[in-house]
């Protein structure tokens, strides 16, 4: 397990908090998902296997940007 902690584009309120914490609840592997759309961040704590290309995929289809 490792926690990460990646920079989201378009978190403004949080109502956009809750959609990408709701995206992530549907990978499978992670967990403790908190977003924060003062900072722009979402932390996480993801199972090894978990792909970082399967997470930006969940947030981008919930309608943000994962900063690069």
């Amino acid at each position: 397990m490792e926690r990460k902690t990646i920079s989201v584009t378009g978190l403004s309120c949080d109502g956009c908090e809750r959609n990408v914490e709701n995206a992530l609840k549907n990978v499978e592997g992670v967990s403790r998902i908190e977003a924060d759309h003062e900072t722009d961040t979402v932390e996480f704590v993801a199972e090894d296997d978990v792909a970082d290309d399967e997470v930006e995929a969940a947030i981008e289809n919930a309608g943000y940007d994962v900063a690069a």
